[in-house]
């Protein structure tokens, strides 16, 4: 039997969830990062946070944050060089509950608005 996924910690959904390069290519591929893709590369390369920490704020192993952080630095290059749009959506996260920062991680809620829900985030 394999073992179930953890729920990783997320402070805040995506303001923008959609990208796509100037150049419309009708053909390409969507890629699809997860939504604790992102919040590891908003946690370690926007924030400056080390590995060590960003498994503390997520909630998981160190060594599961290094994983996700390799499948997310390869899908933003991906993005990046290819040109495919680049979609953020899905993955087994639980968001922060605190209404307006107040969860004791310094989280940038206050403010937003997410627009998507969260109803469908066991996705992978």
């Amino acid at each position: 039997m394999a073992r179930p996924f953890k729920r990783r910690h997320i402070c805040c959904l995506p303001e923008c969830q959609s990208f796509r390069s100037c150049d419309k290519r009708e053909n390409d591929s969507q890629i699809v990062m997860t939504v604790d893709e992102y919040e590891c590369i908003r946690l370690m390369d926007y924030e400056h946070m080390t590995q060590e920490e960003c498994a503390k704020r997520m909630k998981v192993a160190r060594t599961t944050v290094q994983s996700i952080y390799e499948t997310a630095r390869y899908k933003l290059a991906a993005f990046l060089v290819d040109g495919s749009p680049l979609l953020i959506s899905g993955g087994h996260y639980e968001v922060c509950e605190a209404e307006t920062g107040s969860c004791g991680c310094s989280c940038p809620r206050e403010g937003r608005n997410p627009s998507f829900s969260q109803g469908s985030n066991d996705q992978q």
